[in-house]
């Protein structure tokens, strides 16, 4: 390799050439020149120059002491890479921020934990009003022996022979499109990088331990089922040094014998008699506030609905609350006495017989109601 050619040459740049200007330079000619992508003879060495430039020049101490003394001012420096060892990917991933070859990932990269998830059963009034329920979750937890490490206390990791620590292995592969660079995990450290002669007794190995932890978890009023919580950093631990993944609880509600729900609405099928729906009448009615005034006015026909402002479910992550919709069903009776009989038989006879069709049933209204 000609090491005296200059190295601003190398790159075809300026001495004034900026960081970002070097950075894009040694982009284009890192990209024309690997020998995983280029098999010209000379690649291999124009490649190796490239990279000796670029180390020397990104670096603002070296490139300052190069400006001043030349090659002299930088020989024995030491730091640059050996980028030939390194595949396409990760010297793009180093110095671009991204990864080639679909995406691959270093054995032993940080990673982030895995996400869990937890079903927490809910009666109807705890999902209107809230409710603080303690949960139990299997996890992982650091090993509070070894801290993580692996190893029993006392003894240290040691790097691994057979992949010098990367948790991979390359082999070169020829096909007909030419020599192939193969990345495996490596068979010796299964992609840790380091080999445990000594595994701690607690984790065996692990550097985890498997437990069971109570969390007691702040559901606020207005969830419904199919609600989702996200505790941040409560799931899995992270892989080397990874962040920890999270926590989603979602929410079942039980059926309420009497409540319905509509989104912040509060549904309500009640049955009056006929008496009543003639009449009118003050009622009692149930909400889940307790029981509440309900007039219903003279001559209400069945299907008819009544609004109970501000009785219904809080609303989620807002203020104010939904309505209490109530459905009048008008209860005709199955059995009389003789005198209920008599009474009925004199009302029909002032009532006369003519037939009015109906726009809509009872059914009708209450789908309307509901939704369909």
């Amino acid at each position: 390799m000609a090491t005296q050619r200059d190295y601003y040459e190398i790159l075809g740049v300026s001495r004034s050439a900026s960081a970002e200007e070097l950075k894009s330079a040694f982009r284009t000619l890192a990209r024309k020149y690997h020998p995983d992508v280029n098999k010209e003879a000379d690649a291999e060495e124009k490649f190796k120059e490239i990279n000796e430039a670029y180390a020397v020049l990104s670096d603002a101490d070296k490139r300052r002491a190069y400006d001043q003394f030349g090659h002299a001012g930088v020989n024995g420096a030491g730091g640059v890479p050996d980028w030939n060892s390194m595949d396409f990917a990760d010297i793009f991933g180093e110095f671009f921020g991204f990864a080639t070859g679909g995406g691959r990932q270093r054995q032993n990269a940080p990673r982030r934990g895995v996400d869990l998830s937890y079903t927490a059963m809910l009666t109807f009034e705890e999902s209107i009003f809230g409710v603080e329920k303690v949960i139990e979750i299997t996890r992982d937890e650091v090993c509070e022996t070894c801290h993580g490490s692996c190893a029993e206390p006392g003894s240290n990791p040691a790097k691994c022979t057979n992949c010098g620590g990367r948790g991979e292995v390359r082999q070169v592969r020829q096909t007909f499109l030419g020599s192939m660079v193969q990345v495996t995990t490596c068979p010796n450290c299964a992609g840790r990088g380091e080999i445990i002669s000594h595994p701690c007794h607690t984790c065996k190995g692990r550097g985890l331990e498997r437990k069971t932890v109570k969390k007691t978890v702040p559901i606020p009023g207005g969830v419904d089922s199919g609600t989702q919580i996200r505790l941040a950093g409560e799931g899995q631990p992270g892989v080397n040094g990874g962040p920890t993944g999270n926590l989603y609880i979602e929410i079942k509600v039980k059926a309420h014998q009497f409540f319905k729900r509509k989104g912040n609405d509060i549904i309500l099928n009640l049955d009056i008699n006929i008496a009543q729906a003639v009449l009118g009448a003050e009622l009692e009615v149930p909400t889940v506030d307790g029981n509440a005034k309900l007039v219903i006015p003279a001559g209400t026909q069945p299907g008819k609905v009544f609004t109970m402002r501000g009785k219904g479910s809080p609303i989620l992550r807002s203020s104010g609350r939904g309505d209490q919709m109530v459905i009048v069903n008008v209860d005709v009776p199955k059995t009389l006495t003789v005198d209920q009989r008599k009474l009925f038989e004199q009302l029909a006879t002032t009532l006369g017989t003519e037939v009015r069709p109906q726009e809509k049933s009872f059914m009708d209204i209450l789908k309307d109601v509901l939704g369909g």
